[in-house]
């Protein structure tokens, strides 16, 4: 997965942390999250606050 694979992160985030509510996360645990996760490949620089919301939100709207 690519920074860009944001549903795709979303759905392996709600599987990694079920009883984690997006709301109440950080950017920077959002993107050690992301970066952990055992399909993701990317470069750490790729990111930014953009991606990181956007993410958040498709978390958020993948458990709702």
């Amino acid at each position: 997965m690519k920074w860009t694979d944001i549903n795709d992160i979303a759905i392996e985030l709600s599987d990694a942390r079920p009883d984690t509510d997006p709301l109440k996360v950080n950017f920077v645990d959002l993107r050690d999250w992301v970066m952990a996760l055992p399909d993701f490949d990317d470069d750490p620089k790729h990111c930014g606050e953009k991606i990181l919301e956007a993410i958040q939100q498709a978390w958020i709207d993948e458990v709702s």
